[in-house]
């Protein structure tokens, strides 16, 4: 890291005390763990379930997992127990550790639209990845070569845009694909995580968001905008332009960031 990164990181970490209980959101893939072409096989970069089940046991710390993925998926790949609070689907869906489900209901003119893809999707992915969640459609293409991804991203937009901003569905582009959907996206899920942990009153606990992906950016956005201690990284082999505090490269980076919080908010 940057002189300019530690110090924002040390004196994140000195606003940390023995009255309040820091909140810790992270993202899933690409931030734990890193991106594999079959998703059911991204588990957890060495070091991190560890962590995270320690900081969870002995550091006083709220965790919450914000993914695109379902809930399910998350908590199955993090293989921790008790699994920590994660909200799926960008923030649509919320699992909470005591396993009860909620999930935003869409109109019926949105569901409608987002079958009718679906159906169409069925007969024709034209060579991409489809993947088929509550609120939303997703055409991958990560693995594809440069020429056949640009061919996928130009026909998934074709069908996709027509519907974007349409009976509240939005085009959200991330790395290697795009996604229609609807709900709320990661920056809403921060802030109603937040806006319950104040208990509606702003929020002074420390606060951090890791993230890697261009979904991430609301995110990052919203925990910037504390008035209270918080700490926003990106979290990735190599930096962007990102509305971040920092940039973390993974695992070494990552684990490090991991253990420091560990050790500075059981003390």
């Amino acid at each position: 890291m940057t002189p300019e990164s530690e110090e924002k990181l040390k004196t994140f970490f000195a606003a940390f005390s023995s009255d309040q209980s820091p909140l810790l959101l992270l993202d899933y893939d690409g931030t734990l763990a890193p991106f594999r072409l079959d998703r059911f096989k991204a588990r957890p970069w060495a070091g991190v379930s560890e962590l995270i089940a320690e900081i969870q046991r002995r550091a006083r710390t709220r965790i919450t997992v914000i993914s695109g993925r379902p809930a399910g998926e998350v908590a199955q790949l993090l293989g921790l127990l008790p699994a920590p609070e994660i909200w799926g689907l960008h923030g649509a869906e919320r699992l909470h550790t005591d396993g009860r489900r909620e999930l935003q209901r869409l109109p019926v003119e949105t569901e409608a639209r987002l079958d009718g893809l679906r159906e169409q999707l069925r007969r024709d992915s034209f060579g991409g990845l489809v993947e088929e969640k509550a609120n939303a459609v997703v055409m991958h293409w990560r693995g594809a070569s440069p020429r056949r991804a640009a061919e996928i991203e130009k026909r998934a937009r074709a069908l996709f845009e027509p519907l974007a901003n349409v009976d509240g569905l939005s085009l959200l582009k991330f790395e290697a694909g795009l996604e229609l959907r609807a709900g709320r996206d990661k920056g809403a899920a921060a802030k109603a995580i937040l806006d319950e942990a104040g208990g509606g009153e702003p929020l002074w606990a420390p606060v951090a968001f890791l993230g890697d992906d261009f979904t991430d950016e609301s995110a990052f956005r919203t925990v910037n905008a504390l008035n209270g201690s918080h700490f926003t990284a990106l979290v990735r082999r190599e930096v962007r332009e990102t509305a971040a505090d920092v940039w973390l490269r993974p695992p070494r980076e990552l684990v490090e960031f991991l253990r420091r919080w560990l050790k500075t908010a059981a003390t």
